[in-house]
């Protein structure tokens, strides 16, 4: 039997099999998630909801569905893909995740006031 002697003191190096693990917990990703949406946003109607966003984590990767309400009228293809831009690139940055998809779900649109007249 060979004794594996474990350095913790400065300059010690700790063997690979005992370093342990990071893992981040899906909803502190979905909160990542959520926060870049908001970013990436234009112009959020005044009466939404903030998005909303849900991830499920898998071997390091982080898929993701976000639920967002726009301000009407917009380019909601446009919001959409900036949206999916902008979370893939702050998980990835933030929670060091690979982020294979992101499904954006406009769930309303509010129309926005011009002039005293909703347009």
């Amino acid at each position: 039997m060979t004794a594996l002697a474990v350095s913790s003191g400065a300059g010690g190096r700790v063997v690979a099999g005992e370093r342990g693990e990071t893992r981040i917990a899906d909803r502190v990703v979905a909160k990542i998630a959520a926060q870049a949406a908001r970013e990436a946003i234009d112009e959020p109607p005044e009466q939404g909801a903030p998005p909303r966003a849900t991830v499920t984590v898998r071997r390091g990767a982080a898929r993701v569905r976000i639920g967002l309400e726009l301000a009407y009228p917009t380019d909601i293809g446009r919001q959409c893909g900036g949206v999916r831009r902008h979370v893939t690139e702050r998980v990835s940055a933030l929670a060091g995740m690979e982020v294979p998809e992101v499904a954006v779900r406009v769930e309303r649109l509010h129309p926005t006031a011009v002039g005293g007249r909703v347009r």
